[in-house]
């Protein structure tokens, strides 16, 4: 039996823009604080402070004055350990090690298990405008959330025009000229039942280089381009089940015009692949002209899809079949 051939669909520079992510006190504050509990401590200061390593440190060694090696480009967190060690310092050397912690430059403070800190140390911190935060979670628990959410915060991200729709659990990405019909398409498919991600354009991020998550940007969420009709709310027309605000990519799908496709793949045995931010999702080329419903094309495409990720392969049995009946039979 023959292996189907893999090719890899090559993407233009136009289509998408990578982006390099800076995570801001500020935005780290304001996307995980509910998360992770986190209240400000004194004065509103040094949110605009960057975070430049998606972890966490303890500065256990930086209050003892040890700063080799030390990790300034982390959230520094205070737990049991550090507040024990502080309180056990004469006032004088406790605001002198805090002081010189501070002028380092780290991107702010988080003191877990609730514990406060006393005010010449607060107003140390205001003064080098470090951001003070406190949060009642244990230091590992929060060490392990707070990590988890900074690997997401400090993604790689690229912008892909398209649309992206949850078929049974398949993530697709519809793309193509414009004008060829990816919104009505992504329509189409909200009818018959599915949920749309994002309509013409999908922000999609590398986790931890395993996966690949699409969503759509804060502006156009929930909302498509219908042309003829305008900007139409989804959730509001067709109810909140239609809408999905993350989904991972599983597929992507190519509409090009009829007559630009020069070789149309009748049996499937060919596999491509389209590749975002170095990972290879599976791909499949659609051609366009009237009369064809695409919106069901695509619905197949996603069960095949699906079948395939469970093993299951209809080129492969097939070719498998039709190899066995040219095969002479002995006699």
């Amino acid at each position: 039996m023959s292996e189907p051939a893999a090719a890899t669909v090559p993407s233009t520079r136009n289509q998408r823009e990578q982006t390099v992510p800076v995570v801001t006190v500020e935005s780290f504050y304001n996307s995980h604080a509910e998360k992770l509990q986190m209240k400000l401590e004194g004065p509103r200061v040094g949110f605009h402070r960057k975070i430049r390593e998606p972890t966490i440190n303890r500065p256990g060694l930086a209050l003892a004055g040890f700063y080799t090696y030390f990790a300034e480009k982390r959230v520094q967190v205070f737990g049991a350990a550090e507040n024990s060690y502080l309180k056990s310092l004469a006032p004088k050397v406790r605001l002198k090690r805090f002081r010189d912690l501070c002028a380092q430059k780290i991107p702010c403070i988080v003191v877990s298990r609730g514990f406060h800190l006393d005010p010449p140390l607060l107003a140390a911190a205001a003064e080098e405008k470090i951001a003070i935060f406190r949060t009642p979670m244990i230091t590992m628990k929060f060490i392990n959330a707070a990590t988890i959410a900074l690997e997401v915060d400090f993604s790689p991200t690229v912008t892909e025009f398209g649309s992206m729709v949850d078929i049974l659990g398949i993530g697709v990405l519809i793309r193509g000229a414009s004008g060829i019909g990816k919104s009505e398409t992504a329509l189409g498919l909200i009818e018959r039942g599915y949920s749309l991600v994002a309509d013409d354009v999908t922000r999609i991020t590398s986790l931890e280089g395993r996966e690949l998550m699409a969503t759509a940007p804060d502006l156009t969420r929930n909302h498509m381009e219908v042309r003829g009709i305008g900007i139409i709310n989804v959730a509001l027309v067709f109810g909140i089940g239609s809408i999905r605000t993350e989904k991972r990519l599983d597929l992507v799908v190519t509409l090009e015009e009829w007559e630009s496709v020069t070789e149309i793949d009748r049996v499937g045995m060919e596999r491509e692949s389209y590749e975002i931010l170095g990972l290879k999702v599976p791909h499949v080329t659609i051609p366009v002209r009237p009369g064809r419903d695409i919106a069901r094309l695509i619905e197949v495409a996603a069960m095949d899809q699906k079948l395939k990720g469970l093993g299951q392969n209809s080129a492969v049995d097939f070719n498998a079949k039709l190899l066995n009946l040219m095969e002479p039979k002995s006699t």
